[in-house]
């Protein structure tokens, strides 16, 4: 069953944390602070009357609302740990098929409510937080809609409803020997269509592209109507339908419908990960893997401290002192930076690929590809198992969150020194450390994005830890936009990053996707506060 108040099910295996690892976080951050918790019944306790109206389609339940009221951002881990919501739905809508969608939509403009369009309650920038409104809320859970409606395989196009999780895309297209290839590390939980609602990133983009590459088109429930997305390989008929959709975040209507570009399965597919002496020679390799088109599926590269940190934290302690002991003798030690990749596809794509970022690596004084592999498969098997140490972490009184822009590569190097500084010392005036470390995760001829973990003690309250979050974010957030990085490479915008988009999108463009949410939503109804600041 999901976890009401953190991230992912009881039925997965998770990692653990060794004692070397606890050490390792006291020394950087010094003894963690355990907050008290909350238990389901004392939340559900303080779920006030539903100001819905009934409704056969509408859920009231408290528990469905607890559990519907908040995402996965650092403010909603606190909140759902303490307690404290402050607000929840005012219920819980589950529609199996897009006439009910509409019906719901018709009943919020007649009963005078607001929407929340939810798939897999993933967010990590508060997309799915009731709004402080006078005005009734429901969230609209897609989760019954979940299948595949058809797959043309000689287009290879497939369907599906828009609350399918990403083990179930996979698993029904796996049925008939294909995949979509999308990847993030919400996987397990986070849908098909909100992915294209927040315009989702996979590991291995690479390869199969993000979400702008995969989106065919589909249908938005509008309140003026269903706004059919045809699917045509390419047009240049006026700007791009789809391109309005994506990334809208439920301001503009509820995605029925999604879809996808799919993909034979792959023959052969392994990861590899390798370690540079530092992180110039790894930052060229990398560089010129993606500029010259070498056909891997992905690329992470690791800066010398989130290196360090993974071997520190990986458990497997036997194959990591191993594993130490061979780079040490290949002259690979302190300030070493460790890159993993993935090369996917036919059999003869493969052995291409193998020969051409083998001799890469060795090029730029890599070493590992002999024993690659098979840290390659223990990456590999844990791939979508990290957002379940941010629970392990938060037990000994620590919380973890991170961060991401994108820029060109002139201004990586730049960015990301800046935004480490600014979180290393946005908690100095408390005397609090934070242990920060970033890789680059995906990767374009024209630049790289900066994914950024940040580690902190938990304060001595509720409210003093995500104060200090808002220093830590708000310090790291301005030094993303005094570099000219986009204020979300993959998390989407939701309302944490709303008042940054104007540093990217400017003062005409940000009235014309006000006045693009306006046409399709007058009234202000579906997610208000999301995107674009209330």
């Amino acid at each position: 069953m999901r976890y009401w108040n953190s991230w992912g099910t009881d039925t997965t295996e998770k990692p653990t944390i060794t004692e070397g690892a606890r050490q390792f976080v006291r020394e950087n951050l010094g003894e963690g602070r355990i907050l008290p918790q909350a238990t389901l019944d004392e939340v559900c306790a303080k779920v006030p009357a539903s100001r819905l109206p009934d409704h056969e389609l509408i859920c009231k339940d408290v528990e469905h609302r607890v559990r519907h009221a908040r995402g996965q951002s650092l403010p909603d881990w606190v909140a759902m740990k303490s307690g404290v919501f402050d607000r929840f739905p005012d219920g819980v809508a589950y529609p199996e098929t897009p006439e009910q969608i509409r019906e719901l939509m018709d009943l919020a403009r007649e009963q005078d409510f607001v929407i929340i369009p939810y798939g897999g309650g993933t967010s990590v920038a508060g997309h799915i937080n009731p709004p402080a409104l006078d005005k009734p809320v429901l969230t609209l859970s897609l989760e019954h809609m979940n299948r595949l409606i058809s797959l043309d395989t000689e287009s290879q196009i497939a369907t599906f409803g828009p609350g399918t999780p990403g083990p179930m895309v996979e698993a029904q297209l796996a049925r008939s020997g294909y995949t979509l290839g999308h990847f993030p590390q919400s996987f397990e939980l986070s849908t098909i269509g909100g992915w294209v609602a927040s315009r989702s990133s996979g590991q291995q983009s690479l390869r199969y592209g993000r979400i702008e590459q995969l989106f065919a088109g589909g249908r938005l429930e509008t309140f003026d109507g269903t706004l059919e997305i045809p699917t045509m390989p390419a047009s240049s008929a006026g700007p791009d339908i789809r391109e309005m959709v994506m990334g809208s975040e439920g301001r503009m209507g509820v995605l029925s419908e999604v879809k996808v570009r799919v993909s034979p399965a792959p023959e052969k597919e392994k990861f590899f990960v390798v370690y540079f002496p530092n992180w110039r020679d790894g930052f060229n390799c990398t560089k010129t893997a993606v500029q010259s088109r070498i056909p891997l599926s992905m690329l992470r590269l690791s800066n010398a401290t989130e290196t360090f940190t993974q071997l520190k934290l990986a458990g497997h302690e036997d194959l990591i002192a191993m594993l130490e002991k061979y780079l040490r003798f290949r002259n690979v030690d302190e300030g070493k930076c460790m890159l993993t990749f993935g090369i996917t596809g036919t059999r003869d794509q493969y052995r291409a690929a193998h020969q051409q970022i083998r001799r890469l690596v060795r090029h730029y004084n890599g070493v590992g590809m002999t024993i690659g592999d098979r840290i390659g498969r223990i990456w590999e098997k844990g791939r979508f198992r990290f957002p379940y140490l941010r629970e392990n972490l938060w037990q000994e009184g620590y919380a973890v969150d991170t961060l991401e822009t994108s820029v060109d590569w002139s201004r990586v190097d730049n960015t990301l020194n800046a935004m480490e500084d600014a979180l290393r010392g946005a908690l100095a005036d408390q005397g609090e450390n934070v242990h920060v470390f970033t890789h680059l995760s995906h990767f374009y001829a024209q630049g790289s994005s900066i994914y950024t973990t940040y580690l902190f003690r938990c304060g001595e309250t509720y409210e003093e830890t995500v104060a200090n979050w808002r220093n830590l974010k708000s310090a790291a957030s301005q030094a993303v936009v005094a570099h000219g990085g986009t204020i979300s490479h993959q998390h989407g915008v939701g309302r944490d990053h709303a008042p940054y988009l104007s540093a990217e999108k400017g003062e005409l463009g940000m009235a014309a996707i006000n006045t693009l949410c306006q046409r399709f939503d007058p009234e202000g109804r579906l997610n208000p506060g999301a995107l674009l600041e209330a």
